[in-house]
């Protein structure tokens, strides 16, 4: 283990007990593969299993196992494309078994950190599905609230608004215009 990844592992163990101290259980997976293992422990077979759109949960492969297993009953938002539709799977997803998501920012005392676009992930998170798993990348993790709003207004939500074709201003300047820190506008 290099001396990079001793310091992801104890910074991750610390951040588990911020986590597991705002009445959260944590874990930390070393890859991909780990990952996608812990997944299928926590939930049982036949469990209804819905998501957002997550580029997170989709680069950790999670989806598609899910549909390749066989063994739950999957409502992949990719699939529902009209309004009506799209409606029909956000009642989907508010009652499944489980929701997956992932988070915009997680700061170093356990805080998460989420702007939406249409709230279905924040509203998941407080109430909705019986169990929210919430997938996040070292790169998520800030040290504090600051920290975290910054990364949301100047890299999670131009990239969200890019990927999603929005025509907010923060597509053609890369940051969130109205976003102020200190003195200096971002």
């Amino acid at each position: 283990m290099t001396h990079l990844e001793k310091a992801r592992e104890l910074q991750a163990k610390s951040l588990i007990a911020a986590i597991e101290k705002r009445n959260m259980t944590a874990f930390y997976c070393e890859s991909k593969e780990d990952c996608l293992k812990k997944v299928f422990e926590l939930m049982p077979e036949n469990s209804t299993i819905a998501w957002g759109g997550s580029e997170s949960i989709k680069e950790a492969g999670i989806p598609s196992a899910l549909k390749e297993s066989g063994s739950y009953t999957v409502y992949d938002r990719a699939e529902y494309t009209t309004p009506e539709k799209t409606k029909e799977f956000n009642n989907l997803a508010f009652n499944s078994d489980y929701y997956f998501m992932s988070t915009n920012a997680i700061t170093l005392d356990g805080v998460l950190v989420n702007i939406d676009g249409n709230g279905n992930r924040v509203a998941a998170m407080i109430y909705g599905p019986k169990k929210v798993i919430v997938i996040v990348g070292k790169n998520k993790i800030v040290k504090d609230l600051n920290e975290a709003i910054l990364r949301v207004k100047s890299i999670a939500a131009p990239l969200n608004c890019k990927r999603l074709n929005k025509t907010t201003p923060c597509t053609q300047t890369g940051k969130c215009i109205s976003f102020i820190e200190g003195n200096a506008e971002i």
